[in-house]
């Protein structure tokens, strides 16, 4: 059973149009595509996802309320590409909810969980490295540095160190947790319960999420049309302060341009922020999802 995080906020901050064009960047399980959709009768919604598990379950979700939508079985890096063959060049609303959708957490054979079992893999799709992968190849520094960017572990060299030093014992997710353990002793790992700092770190370095995510946000600007609002869900402080960073950027109240010299004369934001501060869930939420603690809600609107 797949929960959607924020969803009557999300959806409530796209401002639906019904005759609208909306894109949901992170099809998952349809959580959010099934709102979208059930608002835009004259509309049509483009939808992407590089898990073709998803593609295939939401495809039969969303046929049942219209047939008015589109889905790629690819990254959203992809989005601005798969657009214009289909004719369409600018959008009343774009949706990135980042978070990993339930069931993709909780299936063991992905690798993403800690808590169970499975093959070190963490894919998003079939392609590229697993997480297995970078444990067997990554040097030393390598992984520390992606322990400590990425996953923020203030003990990232000593995992990593435990875990080169171990690597061929190191063959499922549980292998790995039992190595962290022991790498940092049991009342620190209780404590600060760093497998759960590794194991994301591991799973954005195998899907490429933050340099995805800084390279997309900005053409995703570019194609909202003239008050089409663009919402983000991130889990992480490291996807939310791109997001903050970029949304600064590009909005007509950016501190941070004010008195840059490669910033030019005439330069005209693209964007407003629709919240200064990030939308956070409901105590109701808390109670009925802890998943949706780390939550952080941002929209934007095209001026």
């Amino acid at each position: 059973m797949h929960y959607s995080v924020l969803k009557n906020e999300l959806i409530d901050s796209l401002k639906i149009k019904e005759d609208g064009i909306y894109v949901d960047a992170t099809l998952g399980y349809a959580g959010d595509s099934k709102e979208i959709l059930k608002r835009i009768k004259k509309g049509y919604l483009f939808a992407f996802d590089q898990d073709i598990e998803a593609i295939n379950y939401s495809n039969e979700v969303l046929k049942s309320i219209g047939n008015n939508y589109k889905l790629f079985n690819t990254n959203f890096s992809n989005m601005v590409e798969c657009l214009e063959k289909e004719g369409i060049s600018k959008v009343d609303g774009i949706v990135f909810d980042l978070g990993f959708s339930s069931p993709q957490i909780d299936n063991a054979k992905r690798g993403f969980s800690f808590m169970q079992d499975g093959p070190l893999d963490m894919r998003m799709s079939s392609e590229g490295i697993s997480a297995k992968d970078i444990i067997d190849t990554y040097k030393l520094e390598d992984l520390t540095k992606i322990f400590y960017d990425y996953g923020e572990e203030k003990l990232s060299k000593v995992i990593a160190k435990k875990i080169v030093e171990n690597k061929n014992n190191i063959n499922t997710t549980l292998d790995l947790v039992e190595i962290i353990k022991s790498a940092v002793g049991a009342n620190y790992f209780y404590k600060n319960h760093p497998e759960r700092k590794i194991f994301q770190a591991l799973r954005i370095e195998v899907n490429n999420e933050l340099n995805i995510l800084e390279e997309i946000l900005p053409k995703a600007i570019n194609i909202l049309k003239k008050g089409g609002l663009l919402a983000v869900i991130t889990f992480h402080s490291k996807e939310d302060r791109i997001v903050k960073n970029i949304f600064r950027k590009y909005s007509e109240v950016d501190e941070m341009l004010k008195g840059e010299k490669d910033i030019p004369d005439n330069y005209k934001p693209l964007i407003k922020l629709v919240n200064k501060k990030p939308i956070v869930a409901s105590e109701k939420e808390l109670l009925e999802n802890s998943r949706s603690a780390s939550a952080k809600l941002r929209i934007v609107e095209r001026i």
